[in-house]
């Protein structure tokens, strides 16, 4: 199947107004003669939110993807094969690998951003539903934006006790500002989770449906050894925690809890701004790992003992992964993992994000106590074949929206 080219930071991507609005490639898969186009806020990193998009561009793989910013390099390889049309921040190569420095200007130039589509799929959690477009748009919503009404749980301290936080708080009235002006003129919405369906209905007073994310990782498919494991932790002699690097994740707690409990191993992959920190804080039974194929993903995941997931999370990609392969979930009672985590059946929660509290559950693990194919069968609820089922039935809804108001 043929793809657009995709704009690289080897390409320069579109800077003129009227070069946005080039035609949409074709039709969109399963929804003949329908324009669809997908929107995202950046692809800069590999995350559950990615995943997502990833998904819609399997579901309708000959629409284009919009986004501020791209590096290919730093997130999913697959979007290589995508058109992937950008804002002119994607110039500035600095703001390709550190998208949180692209904050002051990510408002205009998200309010630049125009979609020519008959139904755009936005994948949002701050600016993706503020791109323009004459067409019907679902809003994909991970989370209302944590930069701006949960801003001490993303910077993980008091916003006033660091130069960083007295900065976002002096720009957050003007965020909010443009945050709800943008939904305000968003059509149709679902939220990824309980949680951000609550949350929804708190920050913008708005009623929405629960569509989960969906994972992808199958327990029959091909896996490739991790060259670092070796002679680190053999098949389920180790706990596995799959994490950005960021103060709300807490993946530093987990790290203690296992610092005092040496006879435990802990696999960590992920990268973010607190690597530099967390490598230097790394005892010798926590071996920290990016960069990673899905293969090799699948490999950890098939030879852990359970997931380990300790961050404060709208929804929750990982447990699902570790379900996957009969893996449970040790995880923050709260969030996301409310809706995927049974207790006693698929994992076990601890009440706070303290090593103490971590520890103890740690504690009382055994490999013994879980049913490996109940886990399996309850991970098929979230498989990505349904999601993608969905889609297709939201695309021929909004396309008949959109012929109906533009008859």
């Amino acid at each position: 199947m043929a793809h657009g080219p995709a704009v690289t930071p080897a390409q320069d991507p579109p800077t003129r107004a009227g070069e946005f609005a080039r035609p949409v490639n074709g039709g969109a898969h399963g929804v003949p003669g329908v324009r669809v186009a997908i929107a995202h806020d950046y692809l800069t990193q590999r995350g559950g939110a990615e995943r997502v998009v990833l998904a819609m561009h399997r579901a309708f793989p000959d629409a284009p993807i919009y986004t501020t910013l791209y590096d290919p390099d730093g997130t999913y390889p697959e979007f290589r094969e995508a058109t992937i049309i950008t804002s002119p921040l994607n110039r500035v190569g600095v703001l390709r690998r550190h998208h949180r420095w692209a904050l002051p200007f990510l408002p205009l130039a998200s309010s630049w951003m125009r979609v020519p589509a008959d139904v755009v799929l936005v994948s949002t959690s701050g600016w993706a539903h503020g791109f323009r477009t004459d067409g019907v748009r679902e809003v994909y919503c991970h989370t209302p934006a944590r930069w701006v009404y949960l801003l001490e749980q993303y910077l993980g301290s008091a916003p006033s006790s660091s130069p960083t936080g007295w900065a976002m708080l002096l720009a957050r009235p003007l965020l909010e500002c443009w945050d709800r002006r943008a939904m305000s003129s968003v059509q149709h919405m679902v939220a990824n989770s309980t949680v951000v369906r609550d949350r929804i209905k708190e920050v913008y007073g708005r009623d929405v449906e629960i569509e989960h994310p969906p994972h992808r990782m199958q327990d029959s498919t091909e896996t490739e050894a991790v060259p670092q494991m070796a002679g680190f932790a053999g098949d389920g002699e180790y706990f596995l925690s799959v994490s950005r690097l960021l103060p709300y994740k807490n993946v530093d707690r987990v790290m203690e809890a296992l610092r005092v409990r040496p006879d435990r191993r802990l696999v960590l992959v992920g990268t973010g701004p607190l690597e530099h920190q967390l490598r230097q804080l790394c005892p010798e039974n926590v071996l920290m790992l990016s960069d990673l194929s899905d293969a090799q993903m699948r490999g950890l995941y098939r030879g852990a003992m359970a997931v380990v997931a300790a961050s404060h999370e709208d929804f929750g990609i990982t447990p699902l992964e570790g379900f996957a392969f009969g893996r449970p979930t040790l995880a923050l009672r709260g969030g996301g993992y409310l809706d995927t985590v049974v207790p006693g059946m698929t994992g076990a929660f601890f009440e706070e994000p303290t090593p103490e509290a971590i520890g103890r559950v740690l504690d009382r693990f055994r490999s013994d106590d879980w049913d490996e194919q109940a886990i399996r069968d309850h991970a098929r609820r979230f498989s990505e074949d349904r999601f993608v089922a969905r889609l297709h039935q939201v695309v021929a809804a909004r396309a008949d929206d959109a012929a109906r108001s533009h008859p």
